[in-house]
């Protein structure tokens, strides 16, 4: 090992390496589900450097055992401050299991990729563990897992209502959403000597409080009392209807103060910062990361999300389309935060310089990668805005969707001396691209961006999100009509044959979404045939905590009309759906016939299985089926949930 990386450059996971600082205490214990990777990709070691920036002896226990006499929870003994638990990059139950409830087969997150080092809801799991061992220390939770079930919220695992994971694991404290800026104003207060369970006022974390204890004032909040936890038990619409205050409440710059019940305990939600500054996030992103996982797996195999995200940059934090199955806004927030120029060019030549770099990054991207530097025109007008996204129905007149610092962004990278070519791994919002959709932006514009993008920084391929062609299906997705892909897959086979690129346009669909019925399944499966499809990247849809889609998949109500809405499922209804996705197979053809018989829809029947046709054997075939072994849609697209939406 280098001199420049010697042990003692990662933070200490175990008492040798405390020592090897010359540490004869520790500030903060952090115990992660996740194996130790030293980059700002992976939320652990960012919460871990950001303590540490602000002078605390931080130390990681990263994917402690829960099989032994538990000794990885005792072996660094007692904190200064306070104990702090991720569950990691991902929600434990989404990383352990598939659409289909299966267990996965391997962990993205840990050594050769081996499953069985992270425990089931391992937040709730870590937490009794420690609180069981050092019950007076006090003992603060964050990351994904989390934030998404900090209120009541459905288990799609379980099958069942959840309280806030506050109650269920017995912390003192949870920060929510992207951690940097509570955590400041935490730290603060500990140096000056506030104790940890007066921390009841700091914005972005939650607490449970008795309910006779009086409630901390500020006279610059508003407050909103919610259903309680019981009465989202008895009654699934009230439980419905809490929703649309959550995630307004989320996404408001000027967000009002959440109340729930919840027993005799009342959970109280403080409302989240403000977006973070450009020189917020820059500070983040240029602390001094390694960028490499811990030495102590050497012996035992690369990472998966690693290597995924190796070479890879991270330019922004947010997004602003909110879609009702996605869980990234919920987490870091509507409003983007972009990162410098200067910031992201020091990164890339410390990428470039890393020994085994060999021209190429991988992705320069973000939660969607075609979002950079956007905001609102006028601020007084995203101050007052409730809206769940700024692009749906319509694109907001008051955003800014110009491309064109993307563009120079992507410019600058490649005239770095040692990259050869860096390519756009993240999706790319396809809508936005299309003048007739985003009508904010000049079309010279976006057809610069699109042609730089096709031909620099894709290899063969280009992925995006259409995600459904019903339009019914589309509006509770809150994405645009399935039109707007007809019109940029013609721009993108323009400039396809324009510039000889022999480019694939990949799209992404989810089956069994709130509202899909089996015959719109059957039209997405016509419609993308005759565009000559044959799907790779599909996805069912999985329910997962904080998301519009899945409170309608529990309840069966919408919670922002409390309409009823139907929902595939049954593990009959979701293989139904799914499987018009392989129409192409010679073990669907009888079903279908069979199917669309039943629907009385003959027209799709001659487009999928025309008689004497066969499907043009000169077409390559991309036939890969990830409904049981993918990771959902959310945490797929967004680089910091797959290694951290």
């Amino acid at each position: 090992m280098s001199q420049e990386l010697r042990l003692s450059s990662w933070l200490p996971t175990t008492n040798k390496e405390v020592k090897l600082r010359g540490w004869d205490y520790l500030d903060v214990i952090l115990f992660s589900g996740d194996a130790y990777v030293d980059h700002p990709s992976f939320g652990p070691a960012v919460i871990g450097r950001i303590l540490e920036s602000y002078g605390l002896r931080v130390a990681i226990v990263p994917q402690p055992s829960v099989h032994d006499n538990l000794q990885d929870f005792t072996k660094l003994g007692t904190p200064r401050l306070f104990f702090a638990v991720t569950g990691g990059c991902m929600d434990s139950m989404v990383s352990n299991y598939t659409a289909s409830k299966r267990q996965r087969d391997k962990d993205a997150y840990t050594p050769n990729g081996d499953k069985g080092f992270r425990p089931d809801y391992a937040t709730i799991t870590y937490s009794k563990i420690i609180k069981e061992k050092f019950p007076d220390v006090p003992l603060m939770i964050g990351g994904i897992e989390a934030s998404l079930r900090r209120v009541t919220h459905y288990d799609y695992w379980s099958d069942k209502l959840m309280p806030s994971i506050l109650a269920s694991s017995n912390a003192d404290l949870l920060v929510y959403g992207m951690g940097e800026q509570p955590l400041r104003e935490i730290v603060e207060l500990l140096q000056k000597g506030v104790p940890f369970s007066s921390l009841k006022t700091i914005k972005q974390t939650a607490v449970l409080l008795p309910k006779e204890e009086k409630i901390p004032k500020n006279k610059n909040w508003e407050d909103v009392t919610i259903h309680s936890h019981e009465t989202c038990l008895r009654d699934k619409k009230l439980f419905a209807s809490n929703f649309k205050i959550i995630e307004q409440e989320s996404n408001k710059l000027a967000a009002r103060r959440i109340f729930q019940d919840i027993g005799d305990k009342k959970l109280v939600i403080n409302p989240p910062y403000f977006t973070m500054t450009e020189k917020e996030i820059d500070a983040s992103f240029d602390l001094p990361f390694t960028r490499l996982p811990h030495p102590k797996y050497s012996k035992r195999g690369p990472i998966p999300a690693f290597e995924m995200i190796k070479f890879s940059i991270n330019i922004h934090r947010g997004c602003f389309g909110g879609c009702s199955f996605c869980t990234i806004s919920a987490h870091q927030g509507k409003f983007i935060a972009s990162r410098s120029q200067n910031s992201i060019l020091k990164e890339v030549d410390k990428v470039a310089n890393m020994p085994d770099f060999k021209g190429y990054l991988s992705d320069i991207g973000g939660p969607s990668a075609n979002m950079y530097k956007m905001k609102g025109k006028i601020q007084a007008i995203c101050d007052k805005c409730v809206a769940p996204s700024c692009i749906n129905p319509v694109i907001c007149s008051n955003l800014d969707t110009s491309h064109k610092p993307l563009t120079e962004l992507y410019q600058a990278v490649d005239k770095h001396p040692k990259i050869k070519k860096s390519f756009i791994g993240s999706g790319i919002r396809h809508d936005m691209l299309v003048p007739e959709f985003n009508k904010n932006a000049d079309p010279k514009e976006l057809d610069a961006y699109t042609e730089e993008v096709m031909t620099k920084h894709v290899s063969g391929r280009l992925k995006v999100a259409p995600e459904h062609s019903s339009d019914n299906v589309l509006k509770l997705m809150r994405k645009p009509s399935f039109k707007y892909f007809h019109l940029f897959k013609e721009r993108f086979d323009k400039i396809n044959i324009k510039k000889r690129l022999n480019l694939q346009l990949i799209p992404y669909f989810i089956s069994n979404h709130p509202a899909c019925e089996l015959e719109d399944m059957a039209n997405l499966a016509a419609e993308t045939k005759n565009m000559g499809f044959q799907l790779e990247q599909v996805q069912g849809f999985t329910p997962t905590p904080m998301t519009v889609a899945t409170v309608i998949y529990y309840s069966g109500y919408h919670p922002y009309t409390l309409k009823p809405t139907k929902t595939p499922k049954s593990k009959k209804e979701k293989d139904e759906q799914h499987r018009f996705f392989f129409w192409y197979k010679k073990e669907n053809k009888a079903w279908i016939r069979n199917t669309l018989n039943k629907l009385s829809r003959t027209d799709l029947l001659r487009v999928l299985l025309p008689e004497n046709t066969k499907w043009q054997k000169n077409k390559k075939v991309h036939t890969k089926n990830t409904f049981d072994d993918a990771i959902p849609f959310n945490k797929r697209k967004n680089k910091n949930f797959r290694a951290k939406k």
